[in-house]
């Protein structure tokens, strides 16, 4: 005897067909297999016997609703309803008796959630706030939720009575995906929000602020502005259309620059224009010391030599 305490769970919605596997590649021809619901047998098979019977089914509802396999004994149920949730027992007895038991349950269709505006009288969401209503009529073990993306921002839960339910949701603008999810243990059903409902978000711009250098003075070489790196460059290019909200801070700034430059040049020139004089009177001074040197001896020398001649010259003249 071999027997299954487990008891497999089977959910079904309503007016679909459900099949119960028996397990069993081929059941052997001298095997007896039933099929009971509850307490009550609506099935039963027997290969040498050639009974292939479901007809017992239709005392509780299943009337034209049951089909047998007759190679595996798995048991199909059309069009089901909740009337068919419950317990189903199969037994399958040859040289050894095998159990297996199946718990069905079955519910309605769970029907769409539905996205509409809380005040639809309004011409169009504003763009500071949307208040947005989630909604389902007549239902029952069921949670309604929002989802942002992956995300659960809120849900709400029936109780086993049939009722409706409704989720508000308020959001400024829309960043991403919204969803409205209504499920229960098994089965779920979704819907996207329409993004006509409520305005998306504004994309966030940043726009770098790029401090342009001081005005370029004359005396500088151009050949700095070939220097710059390839990622100023690029920054340069890509923000050429941007207006630097700066720039009137730095006219003072670069006049200053400016000035302070041409005053540095003056000084320098002054400075330069200065040590060339005194260059040149020293070379001066230097030449005229150089003649005086080499003229002397010889102009003292023969002045003494022409007065002696002349002041015996002249006594002779005199004389006469």
């Amino acid at each position: 005897f071999a027997d299954s305490d487990a008891v497999k769970p089977v959910p079904a919605i309503k007016g679909d067909s459900v099949t119960l596997e028996s397990g069993v590649p081929e059941i052997k021809t001298d095997a007896v297999t039933t099929w009971t619901f509850g307490e009550t047998l609506i099935a039963k098979m027997n290969k040498d016997s050639g009974i292939f019977n479901t007809s017992h089914g239709d005392t509780v509802g299943f009337r034209d609703r049951l089909k047998l396999n007759n190679q595996t004994g798995s048991l199909t149920i059309t069009n089901i309803n909740t009337t068919d949730s419950g317990l189903y027992l199969l037994t399958i007895r040859g040289e050894i008796m095998t159990t297996h038991r199946f718990n069905i349950s079955v519910y309605d269709r769970l029907p769409i959630p539905g996205i509409n505006r809380s005040s639809p009288q309004d011409p169009l969401p504003s763009q500071q706030k949307c208040s947005l209503l989630c909604s389902v009529v007549n239902v029952s073990h069921v949670t309604l939720s929002w989802y942002k993306g992956k995300s659960l921002l809120s849900s709400i839960n029936a109780s086993d009575l049939s009722i409706s339910l409704s989720l508000p949701l308020e959001v400024k603008c829309l960043v991403g995906s919204y969803s409205c999810v209504l499920n229960n243990s098994f089965f779920n059903q979704t819907t996207h929000l329409n993004n006509d409902l409520c305005q998306s978000c504004p994309e966030q711009v940043t726009t770098s602020l790029v401090t342009q250098p001081p005005p370029q003075s004359p005396s500088q070489p151009s050949s700095q502005s070939s220097r710059s790196t390839p990622s100023d460059s690029e920054s340069q290019h890509q923000n050429s259309g941007t207006q630097n909200p700066n720039s009137p801070l730095l006219i003072p700034i670069a006049a200053a620059v400016a000035g302070s430059l041409l005053t540095v040049a003056a000084v320098g020139m002054i400075w330069i224009c200065r040590k060339h004089r005194k260059t040149d009177q020293e070379e001066t001074v230097q030449t005229r010391e150089e003649e005086i040197t080499y003229a002397d001896p010889v102009f003292y020398k023969k002045n003494v030599q022409k007065t002696e001649d002349e002041v015996v010259y002249a006594g002779v003249v005199t004389r006469r």
